[in-house]
Parts: C-alpha cells; sequence; structure tokens
C-alpha cells in the first residue's frame, strides 16, 4: 500500500467522520476509540506518587509511552509531574522497556520498576519503596462555557462556522484544512483538541495537525506527549519558540488552548511597525508568556495588516476539535 494511498484513506475516515473506526495511517494504526486502542492504551498514561530515599521521602512523576507492539519509553521526573511539581531543568530520567503479560518490568541505576494494575512499584531489592499511582490530568478551563460578548466558533451542533468545516461522530470539527469565516484581529481564543492513539508512529506522524491563529502563526498539534517540547512539538509555535514545559496529554485526552493574541500593527504605508504577541495557556498552564511573534509560520497566510481567519490544519492525522469560541479585543 503506497502512502498517497494511506493519507487518502486517513483523509476520507476524517472527513466522513469514521474516528469510531481504525484509521491505517503511515506509521501503522491511529486508534480514535479507547475501547478499540489495546493492551497498550491501557499501561500508557501519567503517574504521580511519593517514593522513599537515601534523602528521605520524595515525590515522582511518570509518563508511560506507546511505542507499539508492546514497547515503551518510561518518563521519571524528579518531583512531580510537568506542571505539576516538575519543571526544565529538574532531574528526569528515560528508560526503554518491553511489557510482558500485562505489565512492564524496566530497570534503573538504583532501582527495579513495575508498571501494572494502575501503578508504577519502585523496588530495591524485591522491597517496594513506593509507588507512583495513575494519574488523569484534567485542564481546569476544560468545557470552560463561553463568556458574555464570546462569538461561539463551534459548538458541536454545526460546521457551517468554518469553510470546509466538517462534523466528525457527528459532534466534533475535524482538522480538514478548514478556517472560519469570521476574520479576527486582537482576540482571545479558547479551543479543546483530541489527538488519536498512533503507538507505531513517531515525530511529525503522530497526531498531527495546527492551530493557526490568524491563519499566519501556528501553534502546534501533536501527540508529543513524553518528548521535550520542541517548537514543532505541541505547544510549540513553529520556528519561534519551545513551550516552557510541554504540557502535552496522553493521546485520546482533551486538552486545551487558551490564547490571548494581539496582532501586528502596520503604518500606512503597509509596512509592519509591531510583531504580533501571544499568551497561551496549554491545559491551564502558560507555556508562552507574552511572547513575540517575530514573523509568520508557513502553512497558509504570510503576515499583512488584515484580519484573518483562525485556521486548523489537516495533517493527514485524525486529530478532532470542539468547544471553540472566540472573544474579539
Amino acid at each position: 500500500m503506497n502512502l498517497r494511498y494511506i493519507i487518502h484513506a486517513i483523509s476520507v475516515c476524517v472527513l466522513f467522520g469514521f474516528t469510531s473506526m481504525v484509521a491505517l495511517g503511515a506509521g501503522g494504526e491511529a486508534f480514535t476509540d479507547p475501547a478499540k486502542a489495546g493492551p497498550d492504551f491501557v499501561l500508557q498514561g501519567e503517574y504521580k506518587g511519593s517514593v522513599e530515599t537515601p534523602d528521605g521521602v520524595k515525590t515522582y512523576g511518570g509518563q508511560v509511552i506507546a511505542l507499539g507492539d508492546g514497547k515503551f519509553r518510561i518518563v521519571g521526573f524528579e518531583g512531580g509531574l510537568p506542571g505539576d511539581g516538575w519543571s526544565r531543568g529538574d532531574g528526569q530520567t528515560v528508560i526503554d522497556a518491553k511489557s510482558e503479560n500485562g505489565q512492564i518490568m524496566a530497570k534503573t541505576e538504583r532501582a527495579d520498576l513495575v508498571v501494572g494494575n494502575g501503578k508504577i512499584a519502585v523496588l530495591v531489592d524485591g522491597r517496594e519503596l513506593g509507588a507512583l499511582k495513575k494519574v488523569e490530568r484534567k485542564s481546569d478551563t476544560l468545557g470552560k462555557k463561553p463568556p458574555k460578548g464570546a462569538v461561539v466558533l463551534f459548538d458541536g451542533t454545526s460546521a457551517d462556522q468554518f469553510q470546509d468545516g466538517k462534523l466528525v461522530d457527528g459532534k466534533w470539527l475535524g482538522a480538514t484544512n478548514c478556517f472560519s469565516k469570521k476574520k479576527l484581529g486582537d482576540h482571545q481564543l479558547h479551543i479543546e483538541f483530541r489527538t488519536p492513539f498512533m503507538p507505531k508512529s513517531s515525530g511529525q506522524g503522530r497526531g498531527n495537525s495546527g492551530v493557526y491563529m490568524q491563519s499566519r502563526y501556528e501553534l502546534q498539534v501533536l501527540d508529543s506527549f513524553g518528548l521535550e517540547g520542541k517548537n514543532n512539538e505541541c505547544g510549540g509555535i513553529y520556528s519561534i519558540s519551545e513551550p516552557n514545559v510541554n504540557m502535552c496529554l496522553p493521546p485520546l485526552a482533551w486538552q486545551t488552548y487558551d490564547i490571548d493574541f494581539t496582532a501586528a500593527k502596520y503604518d500606512a504605508d503597509g509596512k509592519k511597525t509591531t510583531n504580533a504577541r501571544a499568551t497561551i495557556k496549554h491545559n491551564g498552564v502558560v507555556i508562552h508568556d507574552d511572547l513575540e511573534l517575530t514573523h509568520g509560520t508557513p502553512g497558509r497566510h504570510g503576515e499583512g495588516p488584515e484580519p484573518d481567519s483562525l485556521f486548523l490544519q489537516n495533517h493527514g492525522n485524525p486529530v478532532v476539535f470542539r468547544n471553540i469560541w472566540v472573544v474579539e479585543k
């Protein structure tokens, strides 16, 4: 099966709303239904807890990332999870391991790890020194209702506010290179998104899309759960800035972007005098604080003085959106 056919198959699934099916992607399957995602999906996720150490009891976070066919990567965070006790520069450990009989057995320099039954047990010489329990974090802006005066772009009932917009499963907005019919200048935007579970895919082939502010500046959407948090990963502004912290949740979890955007300014001759700026929260955590957007990013439109649309990129993966509204400033 050639790549063109694979990408076409994915696009068909998105365009016609077959998200309950298992789509075939260039790197393997793309699951959109947790019930069909298999045993690796059950082990994947976030964990947090306390462990006895020579220096006393300490808090740790863990992210278990499925890589397909029973292969996993475990990332340990000293102090807690990203955005919840851990930040860039804190201690971090990365281990590759495989599952067997519904469990993952892994070794670090100091301890043995057993992942299963909703926890990561930490053992030394067979003695359990603590455990990290599986958690499901949710953004504190998930499901946030539009305030008075907001313009609702998508509420799950119709895609009519988007040119080329398509309903998926009758309630989500597909990532179909659609763009809002409303043109935006300075504004605040709330949008929720969900990436598929694609364990055999990697990098830019894993849950890829993009939220383009004014169709000019791409805020990346990607399944970058467990990655470093680069400018081409979830929360990054492509070619401009990586997020302060990688707040990407596991695939199939609903996530939020809350954006405060100020458009670039131009003089009467059409020359740019002030760069655009944005403050962005990913899952309720500030990942860009009054960031200067020094240039446009490729993908749709170049910079300009006129208002422009919100653009949602199709990158061949069944990413979906919901609860989209905007407050004009």
